[in-house]
């Protein structure tokens, strides 16, 4: 492929994350100008085939995928580029369906040799009668991104009924042990790691952990990087990281997320490394204001433009 200028960024889509995706896509839109790109953005609503038509008139070099969520990181819009044959951001069909159903790619992850916790598919029904897995433990959609319906669930709760009734992810859910500790979290690009981040919800906003406010919403949380953790940690973040991005088989960048438990590590020369806990990889990582990957980028010397540049640059077709 020669070197691309026409861009086109599709944002916004159907999914629960459609608000993080056009701020995304705004930004990016706006660097990719200032990088010298022609670009054009794709606010994709529920008309495919006004996608495509718009696609086919104004045929890009690449397309920018900024979509978040279900029809746009699950391999859907990635198999509609596919078939016309243009070069696009981010993980192909594969990685991205994989990626995006939690259960499949805990599967994946655990047959790889990575650590996940403890867990099972659920079918919500079934949910208000008894506690599938010991409390504490997480319910969340086996297909969300961003946090988007997830809940802990703690030992003497009475909220199973509450969220059932309140469910609105389809008839089953994953749960899984919940793992004590401190969240991390680590972008790659390529087959680099780039820094581990350490992420605090802002107790005075009362986030019980690092949810779906916390992530978007001003002052929701505090990023510290890079992360202050055991330096033997810190280097297994990642190693895990760069390794769950190939087991995935992502392509350009990811983020994978993890539960950092050192609650019984000690302190002084006697402190011990804790564990290390893989929760998701995203595929498709934010890129807002207060994104992570772009946060850690900026870390390692990478401008925002020149990111967005990157990413451009390593977009490739799959058929």
């Amino acid at each position: 492929m020669t070197a691309p200028r026409k861009i086109t960024v599709l944002m916004g889509g159907l999914s629960a994350e459609r608000r993080v995706s056009l701020s995304s896509g705004a930004g990016i839109s706006a660097a990719l100008r200032e990088e010298g790109f022609d670009v054009r953005v794709i606010d994709a609503g529920p008309d495919l085939g006004a996608i495509v038509a718009d696609l086919t008139d104004h045929r890009p070099d690449v397309v920018f995928n900024a979509l978040h969520g279900r029809f746009g990181e699950d391999g859907s819009i990635q198999g509609v580029l596919d078939w016309m044959n243009i070069p696009y951001t981010h993980s192909g069909v594969r990685a991205s369906a994989l990626a995006m159903d939690k259960a499949a790619a805990r599967t994946t992850l655990r047959a790889a040799g990575l650590p996940v916790a403890e867990g099972r598919v659920i079918d919500i029904a079934d949910f208000p009668a008894a506690d599938p897995l010991p409390a504490p433990y997480v319910i969340k959609p086996l297909n969300e991104g961003s946090s988007v319906g997830v809940e802990i669930v703690r030992p003497g709760s009475n909220r199973r009924a509450a969220i059932a009734a309140a469910w609105t992810f389809g008839p089953r859910a994953l749960v899984e042990t919940f793992i004590p500790g401190r969240e991390i979290t680590v972008g790659v690009l390529g087959d680099r790691a780039l820094t581990a981040t350490d992420i605090t919800p802002n107790p005075s906003q009362a986030h019980e952990f690092y949810d779906y406010d916390a992530k978007y919403g001003d002052d929701g949380s505090h990023h510290q990087l890079p992360a202050r953790i055991h330096p033997d940690a810190f280097a297994r973040a990642l190693e895990l990281a760069v390794a769950a991005h190939r087991a995935i088989g992502c392509s350009g960048a990811s983020r994978t997320d993890f539960r950092y438990d050192d609650t019984s590590c000690g302190d002084g020369p006697d402190r011990r490394p804790g564990c290390l806990v893989v929760l998701e990889v995203n595929t498709q990582p934010g890129m807002t204001p207060t994104s992570l990957l772009p946060e850690q980028a900026a870390h390692c010397g990478i401008s925002y433009g020149a990111l967005c540049r990157w990413m451009v640059e390593h977009a490739t077709c799959r058929t």
